[in-house]
């Protein structure tokens, strides 16, 4: 019940459809991408994925989310079904043909306003501005210092997006494109993909940006808004920092008890059913259900379930699940249903 002096908020009354396209192979994440899907690998005990997905749930009004597929489809598939819940809609991109192409595969199933998101990195923004804007649709951005890395986002004096470059030399623009999108005018829009799909592809890609740029060129108003943060989750080093970020934010936990001799250094995350004996573990690790460390310092690691760690000194590293290591030092990348022994058996 609303309280008779609060302010009354009014929102647009809008359904609207989620296009996810995630059928990369996420080949800088290898080896864990071989049999992990990139958005399912896990930060701080949670499927990159998800942490954008809960956001969508919050919005209350999605009426489908499109799926565009390819990699390890079948888990994708499994997972979106049973784990996030939402109504929902699979197609396979079976030419990696870019972003644009991905999008025109949701063509069939876009009768209304439509967010598109990349679900490889996590962002701080507050999707409900959707039911409050009259633009033709919004682009959301994060100001970066190494803004060669990125496309970023030109804008007028209010605010609304001139251009996108892709990876310009001269500061032209700091506010990088994160992947994360609302389009209201989505005939638009398609008309816009139409147009790039008939244009020779660019570096071997077709791109949905261009399809922005087709909109803005037609008139259209494409408002940017910065978010609060974004967090890469596309390569090992980014994969680390952002399991520390995500855990300096909430998602840190600890079990409900520890083996003597264990020692935690906060902030953690480690599930139960994980057990730890004469080992310091932490700042930044996350540790999955089953997974046994004996005799081990582990800081800045993101350690997968029912593994096996003994005598071990590791640092800056992502181990997948059923891994077994013993003496290892330094930093270790190791995917599923491995074993790597540096000390002799017995």
């Amino acid at each position: 019940m609303l309280d008779s002096g609060a302010p009354l908020t009014v929102h647009h009354d809008i359904d609207m459809k989620v296009i996810i396209p995630l059928a990369g192979k996420g080949t800088r994440l290898r080896p864990h991408t071989h049999i992990t899907p990139k958005p399912m690998l896990r930060i701080a005990g949670k499927p990159v994925m998800d942490y954008v997905m809960d956001d969508v749930k919050r919005l209350g009004d999605v009426e489908q989310v499109i799926y565009i597929t390819g990699h390890l489809k079948e888990k994708v598939e499994a997972h979106a079904r049973d784990d996030i819940g939402l109504p929902a809609v699979f197609v396979e991109q079976q030419v990696q043909d870019g972003t644009a192409g991905a999008v025109n595969l949701a063509r069939p199933y876009v009768d209304q306003p439509v967010l598109i998101i990349f679900v490889d990195t996590i962002f701080d923004a507050d999707l409900s501005i959707v039911h409050d804007t009259d633009a033709d649709g919004i682009i959301w951005t994060k100001e970066v210092e190494d803004y060669q890395r990125f496309g970023v986002v030109v804008t007028d004096a209010d605010g609304n997006m001139t251009r996108i470059v892709e990876k310009p030399k001269d500061p032209i623009s700091k506010r990088a494109n994160i992947g994360l999108y609302y389009v209201r005018n989505w005939k638009l829009l398609y008309e816009g993909i139409d147009h790039v799909l008939a244009q020779p592809p660019n570096k071997g890609e077709f791109y949905l940006t261009d399809a922005f740029q087709y909109m803005i060129d037609k008139g259209a108003k494409i408002r940017v808004i910065d978010v609060q943060g974004w967090y890469d989750a596309g390569q090992i080093e980014t994969l680390i920092d952002t399991n520390r970020v995500m855990l300096e934010k909430g998602r840190a936990r600890r079990p409900a008890s520890l083996d003597a001799g264990a020692r935690l250094v906060d902030p953690v995350y480690v599930e139960e059913g994980a057990r730890i004996t004469n080992s310091t573990v932490g700042p930044n690790v996350s540790v999955a259900a089953g997974t046994v460390i004996d005799g081990s310092e582990v800081r800045d690691t993101m350690i997968g379930a029912n593994c096996r760690l003994t005598n071990c000194e590791l640092r800056n590293s992502v181990i997948g699940d059923h891994v077994t290591l013993d003496g290892m030092r330094g930093s270790v990348t190791v995917g599923d249903h491995s074993e790597v022994r540096a000390a002799p058996r017995g």
